[in-house]
């Protein structure tokens, strides 16, 4: 019988320190966006899914990038479920993560399992990790439940046994999710049933694809003849499977540069993706349906997806691709959910052995059977229907918890969602101003020993912010929320009706500074960085009203090293904030020029701020912009990494040509393109 059972696994791991307390107001820089040029030869359903409702922006989810790189053994929380054929072991408070897949009687890991947990910049909103299979949901790119816990319990599964159940509340688009995890009995295959509910009263776009990663010295099998393939010079065309542009593109291997394959699988084919080694044996996933698209990606065997593979890990680890599977073609693509409505599909997860070689026809047949008699297709769409009426079950023991959105929006709502409760024992310290939003129809005071927290941005959480008392800190939300839903004249004039009374003035300072930046205003958006980071030095300096005091600090002038913050999270909250807004004023004040007060600002950054890689990057910068090109070319020969860099961004590669003749150092190259491109 399965079992589901408590483990604590242990792992290097990068810490993933506090998360940036300044709101994301900037449009979203996702690298998965179709060039315009692209757009009128793509098949209608496509081109419509394309362009519906794409994300412009990271609210009302804030940006992890408090994570850095130095990494120390750490226990994590870990739920096994296995029978005698399958062990998975899953991380609940890292979105879910199936970390690994081993079956027993072949002695055999499934997947590719990442030694280390080494946070990088690759989710929507920052911190993510590679390796294992993860559950993307909300909007093209991976989630912003990458590094997040979700909630877990045991549930009754179809065949009498145990379930594991996942959920959580998404909150790009206001959408509760489960992933039901089981092994039937005496089977090779782990079945995933996922549903996505849309409660509101609304169509709302949606997103799921599962990324399964996987050595990457492996052949990988998908029943097409077509893929469309999207690089990072944000090109899509159409192209053959297997051989393209004089290679044959299903081993991994022969891509020189990162890419997506989007498999053209035929309406009416079986869907499934395989991952063979060089003797037949590896992984496939297959489902229902309804999980249409299926993808291959590759790191490249050019320096920058070498470097980034290295990044990702630890060195002499071998390399690996991705196999996906999703609700559309193309990870380019949002899927209209229409309202009071959900979508729900089965994966199933296992060993396959065929024959990789050969001419792919032939390979595909081979590949098909074979799967048809370990795992006949109507034996996914049985245990689809058989999973159904548990669908509905409500969990038994927790197993873990997750956050309290979810609580927070079934309280505003009233709404029922049998089998993912959101109890109200789940609120926590991020959700207790919006309750008593709710309950009491005002904002409480903002505690003055921290940065203020979050906005949520819905919209009846924006008609509440609009009918309660027009204090600062009410005033500083509505305009976020504004801000967001596009109405932007509206929400500059919120943050400046905020400004006249408020006691801290940065946060909204900040805000009009993006507003300005955004609109061309350059040099006044400079003025209010400068003015918004002298704020906030103040209140740490003085401890005005509660905010944190420098005591015992020494050096980096007036903010210092104020890594003595009295308050529970008080060191990490303040320091977050202050590296955050000097970040942010030092690039504003050099884009018009001002090299003196970016100094000035540099200067007032905590020793340890400054000494982040990050920083380093910035101070290359700052001594570059001041003339001082040898000393910034020092930066470099001394050496820093950039925890937080971008998938894609290629700011220190462009630092760098203009301080060198002599070719990017292969520690610094993470371009995922080809040169000229």
């Amino acid at each position: 019988m399965t079992t589901i059972r408590r483990e604590v696994l242990t792992l290097p791991a990068a810490p993933l320190g506090p998360d940036n307390p300044l709101p994301p107001l900037r449009p979203l820089d996702e690298a998965h966006r179709i060039d315009e040029r692209d757009r009128a030869g793509l098949p209608r359903d496509m081109a419509r899914q394309v362009g519906y409702e794409p994300l412009r922006s990271l609210l009302p989810a804030p940006v992890r990038d408090g994570y850095g790189r130095v990494r120390e053994p750490r226990e994590f929380d870990a739920l096994v479920i296995e029978n005698d054929r399958l062990r998975a072991t899953v991380l609940p408070a890292l979105g879910g993560r199936v970390t690994s897949l081993f079956h027993k009687p072949t002695d055999r890991e499934l997947l590719y399992v990442n030694p280390v947990l080494q946070p990088a910049n690759f989710a929507l909103n920052g911190a993510w990790f590679s390796g294992g299979i993860e559950w993307n949901i909300g909007a093209t790119g991976h989630t912003t439940l990458s590094c997040s816990p979700v909630h877990a319990a045991r549930v009754p599964a179809p065949d009498g046994g145990e379930m594991l159940r996942l959920w959580e509340w998404e909150r790009l688009r206001d959408l509760p999710f489960q992933v039901d995890l089981w092994l039937p009995r005496d089977s090779d295959f782990l079945h995933v049933g996922v549903r996505v509910r849309n409660p509101h009263e609304r169509p709302v776009p949606t997103y799921w694809w599962s990324n399964i990663a996987v050595p990457e010295d492996r052949r990988v099998l998908a029943p097409a003849d077509e893929a469309w393939l999207f690089g990072y010079e944000r090109r899509l065309r159409r192209v053959p499977v297997p051989t393209y542009d004089g290679a044959d593109r299903t081993y991994p291997r022969n891509s020189a540069y990162a890419a997506d394959w989007f498999y053209e699988v035929p309406d009416g084919r079986r869907r499934w993706i395989a991952a063979l080694d060089e003797h037949g044996h590896g992984l496939v996933q297959t489902s229902t349906d309804v999980l249409r698209g299926r993808k291959l990606f590759v790191w490249g065997t050019g320096p920058g997806g070498r470097r980034w593979q290295e990044w990702l890990t630890e060195p002499g680890t071998g390399g690996y691709c991705e196999i996906q599977a999703g609700l559309a073609r193309t990870q380019l693509e949002h899927v209209k959910l229409e309202a009071e409505s959900e979508v729900s599909w089965l994966e199933a997860y296992g060993p396959l052995d065929a024959d990789p070689e050969g001419e792919w026809h032939t390979v595909l047949r081979g590949a098909e059977d074979r799967l048809e008699a370990v795992l006949p297709r109507t034996g996914v769409d049985a245990a689809y229907e058989a999973w159904r009426p548990h669908a509905d079950a409500e969990p038994g023991e927790r197993l873990a918890t997750g956050s309290g959105w979810g609580a927070l929006e079934v309280l505003r709502a009233g709404w029922k969602l049998p089998g993912t409760p959101f109890e109200e024992a789940t609120l926590g310290d991020e959700q207790r101003p919006w309750l008593h939003l709710l309950h009491a129809g005002s904002l409480p005071e903002p505690d003055p020993g921290a940065p203020p927290g979050g906005t949520l941005v819905a919209r009846p959480w924006r008609d509440m912010l609009e009918t309660t008392a027009a204090t600062p800190v009410a005033e500083y939300h509505l305009g976020v929320a504004q801000w967001h839903e596009g109405d932007r004249a509206q929400a500059v004039r919120s943050w400046e009706r905020g400004l006249k009374n408020a006691a801290a003035r940065w946060p909204l300072l900040r805000c009009l500074a993006v507003a300005d930046q955004e609109d061309g205003h350059h040099e006044r958006a400079a003025d209010r960085y400068a003015e918004a980071f002298d704020d906030l030095c103040a209140r740490v300096r003085d401890g005005a009203e509660g905010s944190p005091r420098a005591s015992g600090a020494s050096g980096g002038g007036e903010a210092g090293a104020r890594e003595a913050l009295p308050g529970s999270g008080g060191e990490t909250s303040w320091t977050a904030a202050t590296a955050a807004l000097g970040g942010e004023a030092i690039g504003a004040l050099l884009a018009v020029g001002r090299t003196a007060d970016a100094r000035a600002v540099w200067e007032r950054l905590a020793p340890s701020v400054r000494a982040r890689g990050r920083f380093r990057l910035t101070e290359a910068a700052l001594l570059a912009a001041e003339g001082r090109r040898a000393e910034a070319r020092a930066v470099f020969d001394e050496g820093f990494e950039v925890a937080d860099l971008r998938e894609g961004d290629e700011i220190i590669g462009r630092l760098w040509a203009r301080l060198a003749d002599e070719p990017l150092p292969a520690r610094h190259d993470f371009r995922m393109r080809p040169d000229g491109d």
